[in-house]
């Protein structure tokens, strides 16, 4: 049992870290173009040899 008071706190303060991590990824713009990054990789810019 006092495990359990060891363990959830921690638990809800890496849910509440997590948390915050991905609100600050959507604030900085890391989300913004998903479509452009996967058509990204088809375009073919090397030049023949």
């Amino acid at each position: 049992m006092t495990g359990l008071l060891f363990l959830i706190p921690i638990a809800l303060f890496m849910g509440l870290l997590g948390l915050g991590a991905f609100l600050w990824a959507v604030k900085s713009g890391q989300f913004d173009d998903p479509v452009g990054a996967a058509n990204r990789i088809l375009i073919d810019d090397d030049k023949p040899l």
